[in-house]
């Protein structure tokens, strides 16, 4: 409750790193914590607004130096001040009233139903809650805390980092994987409790703007050139059935996030997502094929910037799959059944991955991820706790 009370949003269209100054409020406070329950080589990036530290080992034997990450920022999809949650305990099951127009209602999220009698953290119907990812950033703080308070529970080298701008596909390029000096690691960023993910989208953006000609509408004919009119029939060349709310799975899409602009100058945004390394190309040689087309069609009134995001791990991760089974043992060994689901969706655990760090992704336990109808169980922060704390102490198989 104290890290989600701090609004840490990320900014796309900032340009500045990271995108905001107030993500390093957090930051400096997660360092000051660190420090003061006894992490060793705890370093704040002030540059970069990272957070690193290591709880050294323990015991001896075939642990691997393993470490467990979470990323600062929240998403830019709704208000980030989250001061305003609140916590319903011991669910009864009914609707939850956010606030005068909002609500969770189990006909609309019937996996409420699972957490009947549970303690649920919520928003206030207005603000993100911001469990992605300040869930991730309490596991891993409580897991730490644990380890360092009880030498009873043996483990290898532990590292703990917190990264900004995850949301944005913004800053993983500046983790100092070497100074780090881990052989392993986990992104904390998932969805319920039990997930485990080591494949995820191969992704893009594409900006598309387009510049047309203006005229008093009664002498148009001929004349005028209406960009938004241009941007619009983009996206019905692009395939209807690709669009996220049709798809599921390894399904990939064409996302369309914005479009804004009038007769002169039109701008629309899309994210490009695919699992399958060949359709993820088809679908980025289709954005320019469209562009062209359009080109042709109206002289050249039509600009394409697509820039390349991040790319799936999972053939990077298979040399290691004894993370994921380490994870499959965790949850098992703390009475959760583990799911191995792939992402529709990206963490900085892709980019650590070609990076160099093999980095799997974990779930927090949280729900609704990136609205204002976001929640947590506090009983999956605890069980998530608890795996971190097994999972640090498990053998490479």
């Amino acid at each position: 409750m104290r890290y989600i009370a701090i609004d840490t949003q990320s900014d796309p269209d900032s340009g500045s790193t990271p995108s905001t100054s107030k993500q390093f409020r957090l930051a400096k406070l997660l360092a000051e914590e660190m420090t003061a329950m006894g992490v060793s080589d705890v370093r704040y990036d002030e540059e970069h607004c990272y957070v690193y530290g290591e709880i050294p080992a323990n015991c001896d034997g075939d642990i691997p130096a393993v470490a467990f990450i979470a990323h600062i920022d929240t998403a830019p999809d709704a208000p980030g001040d989250a001061s305003n949650a609140g916590i319903v305990t011991d669910y009864d099951g009914g609707v939850i009233a956010l606030n005068g127009s909002v609500s969770l209602d189990p006909k609309a999220y019937p996996e409420l139903r699972n957490y009947e009698g549970c303690d649920l953290i919520v928003t206030d119907g207005v603000s993100l809650l911001g469990a992605d990812d300040k869930a991730g950033i309490a596991e891993i703080m409580t897991m730490a805390e644990r380890l360092i308070n009880d030498p009873s529970i043996p483990h290898g080298r532990v590292g703990m980092a917190f990264t900004s701008d995850e949301e944005i596909c913004g800053n993983a390029r500046f983790f100092d994987i070497e100074g780090f000096g881990m052989d392993y690691a986990y992104t904390v960023d998932g969805g319920p409790v039990g997930e485990i993910e080591y494949e995820n989208f191969n992704a893009a953006e594409a900006i598309i703007r387009v510049s047309g000609r203006n005229i008093h509408p009664g002498d148009a004919k001929d004349v005028m050139v209406n960009a938004v009119r241009i941007a619009a029939e983009l996206d019905v060349l692009l395939p209807q059935a690709e669009r996220p709310e049709h798809t599921e799975g390894y399904d990939g899409f064409f996302h369309l996030t914005s479009l804004s602009g009038g007769v002169t100058e039109a701008e629309s945004r899309y994210i490009i997502r695919d699992h399958d390394d060949e359709k993820f190309q088809i679908k980025l040689d289709l954005m320019q094929k469209s562009v062209d087309f359009l080109n042709l069609k109206y002289n050249g009134a039509v600009g394409l910037e697509l820039t390349e995001q991040y790319r799936n791990m999972r053939k990077l991760i298979e040399p290691h799959m004894f993370l994921v089974e380490n994870a499959k043992k965790a949850f098992a060994d703390c009475g959760v059944e583990p799911v191995v689901l792939p992402i529709r969706g990206g963490t900085d655990g892709a980019m650590l991955t070609y990076r160099g760090l093999p980095c799997p992704n974990l779930s927090t336990g949280g729900h609704n991820f990136h609205s204002n109808t976001e929640y947590i169980p506090v009983q999956s922060l605890e069980k998530m706790a608890d795996v971190l704390v097994e999972l640090a102490s498990l053998p490479a198989i």
